[in-house]
């Protein structure tokens, strides 16, 4: 009877042990999951972080990026707005005299370039094409179907030469020479209208300047004050319209300079290739006799 009772007490001891062990894992096992939660919370947390970190960089980035373009087109904006502010203030008058004197003067400018350019002939192609045709057997005619298929003001005064050759070189030099001076004249052709832009810019400038000035000076004597707000009105548009005639009178210039310097170009061309012309006859007339 005590051993019965001994091994049910034994029983119940370790079943009493068993369910302490089991509430002590049940009371673990959440502790864990719960840490593992919260790592799982803290990670996320720190990857939306670092994502919104990201978004804001690139977003300040894109802001960057927008910032310059839109600040050049302000000042671009201004720049036009300010020049067309200044070009009223300067004048309606006097302002709109000189603007078209630039704009007649530039297209003055750009024919005289357009023209040159097309005038500008290879004289060394020109001559070895002629000294070819000279000796072949058409001879002359076909040197002056050469000139006559080139263009450009060297080919026309070659050609008037060798209508002349049959008369000897002295006749082909003078039909060069007096041809020559024709083509020159041609190419220096409303050179003389551009200057008159040039010189005539600034002088209408300085005429407002002039008549801002008498302006100015009106105002005193009809307020008799001199005062700094009573002038500044005058002066500041005596002050703009000669600064638009100057500008005006350089750009011209610049143009002008450049057509002068081509023509100058082109006559030499004409000159040397002339004189190498007249000797290429006289080899061809010497190798005949």
């Amino acid at each position: 009877m005590k051993k019965l009772f001994s091994i049910i007490a034994i029983i119940g001891l370790l079943n009493i042990n068993n369910n302490s062990l089991i509430a002590q894992s049940n009371n673990v096992i959440p502790s864990e999951v719960a840490s593992d939660s919260l790592t799982t919370d803290s990670a996320m947390t720190d990857s939306a972080m670092t994502d919104s970190a990201m978004t804001d960089s690139a977003m300040t980035d894109s802001a960057e990026e927008v910032l310059p373009s839109e600040t050049e087109e302000t000042n671009e904006a201004s720049f036009h707005q300010v020049l067309k502010e200044k070009f009223i203030e300067g004048g309606a008058g006097f302002m709109g005299v000189v603007l078209i004197a630039l704009i007649l003067g530039l297209a003055l400018c750009i024919e005289r370039i357009i023209y040159l350019n097309l005038a500008t002939t290879d004289t060394d192609k020109l001559l070895s094409d002629i000294d070819e045709a000279l000796k072949g057997k058409k001879g002359m005619e076909s040197a002056k179907e050469v000139c006559r298929n080139t263009p450009g003001p060297v080919a026309s005064i070659f050609y008037q030469g060798l209508e002349r050759s049959s008369e000897g070189l002295d006749m082909v030099e003078k039909s060069i020479v007096a041809y020559g001076s024709v083509q020159m004249g041609r190419l220096e052709r409303n050179t003389s209208w551009i200057s008159l832009f040039i010189a005539l810019a600034p002088m209408l400038g300085f005429m407002g300047t002039v008549i801002g000035m008498i302006g100015a000076f009106d105002a005193i004597e009809a307020n008799n004050n001199i005062s700094p707000a009573l002038v500044a009105g005058g002066i500041k548009v005596a002050l703009l319209t000669t600064v638009f005639g100057l500008i005006v009178a350089m750009i011209l210039q610049v143009f002008y300079n450049y057509i002068i310097s081509k023509i100058d170009s082109l006559v030499n061309s004409m000159e040397d290739a002339s004189i190498t012309l007249i000797d290429i006859l006289a080899r061809h007339s010497g190798s005949k006799k």
